[in-house]
């Protein structure tokens, strides 16, 4: 490759993206008790399901160290220029570290060519940027052009969650037990997207799981009208046949030119909980 595409766990990329690309990503950490892993490479998505039943609690996640980003940027060829696209700096400090490293390598290598993307977004949003990328890179974009590009690409994305359980969101102390549990006893399913500052926000509180999915669906329109020419990313925790209906009634509904489904990685998992799907595409 003539630029090094990377990108860290809290991305969920379909394979056939990731090996056409090449792709580096640099697992963030997971926390049972006193266990620990590095998402994605010491533990697999069954694995990870089976200990979530098994834990009275969920998991603590942390970000890569700068020493795993500096030693990531070290193995790439010196001559080949580097785009790190990162999990949104507004649920991680991933985005801070992979910069740290940066420049513990610049101190070193200070020719080397590295650009570090907040891209305000998370698990399918930075597979579309990666997505762009390739796309660009096709076009035979130089470094600094897909830099430029992939900038202006973040600030029109939108993605979209909806959750079919709120039983991570409570377990991890993200939702009050009380709250949730009227919530649970009222069938509510809540809507939420990626804000512009890339934190994510709950946008509707819905009744019943049919009437959040046709509301997830109807957000499509709502965001961009403009489809021919636009790819939209699904992921999905543990529900493939969920997605793939759903990803089905999208199609029908807005004539995306491509779509990529997959699942997501334990990080967004961790929150999601089982059926949860997000969406990403860019708004016009």
């Amino acid at each position: 490759m003539r630029i090094q595409l990377m990108t860290d766990g809290g991305a969920d990329v379909p394979k056939k993206l990731s090996e056409s690309l090449k792709l580096i990503v640099i697992p963030l950490y997971l926390h049972f008790q006193d266990e620990q892993y590095k998402g994605g490479a010491d533990i697999d998505l069954p694995s990870f399901y089976q200990k979530i039943k098994e834990e009275s609690e969920l998991p603590r996640s942390s970000a890569p160290s700068p020493n795993d980003f500096y030693q990531a940027y070290k193995q790439v060829n010196p001559d080949v220029p580097i785009i790190m696209l990162s999990l949104t700096k507004g649920l991680s400090s991933t985005y801070e570290n992979a910069v740290q490293g940066k420049e513990m390598l610049l101190d070193e290598q200070p020719t080397r060519q590295i650009e570090v993307i907040n891209t305000k977004t998370a698990t399918c949003g930075q597979a579309l940027l990666l997505h762009e990328a390739e796309k660009k890179l096709n076009e035979n974009y130089s470094f600094e052009e897909l830099v430029t590009h992939l900038y202006e690409r973040v600030e029109h994305i939108t993605t979209l969650f909806v959750l079919k359980t709120l039983d991570n969101l409570i377990r991890g102390g993200r939702l009050d037990k009380v709250k949730g549990a009227i919530a649970k006893t009222l069938n509510i399913k809540l809507l939420m997207r990626g804000s512009e500052e890339g934190t994510i926000e709950v946008s509707e509180k819905v009744r019943g799981d049919k009437k959040s999915i046709r509301r997830f669906i109807e957000q499509i329109g709502e965001y961009t009208k403009n489809v021919e020419d636009k790819v939209i990313t699904l992921t999905h925790c543990n529900a493939e046949e969920r997605a793939k209906k759903v990803l089905t009634e999208i199609r029908n509904k807005y004539a995306f030119k491509d779509a990529y489904i997959t699942e997501m990685g334990p990080l967004i998992s961790t929150y999601a909980g089982e059926g949860g799907l997000v969406i990403s595409f860019f708004r016009d």
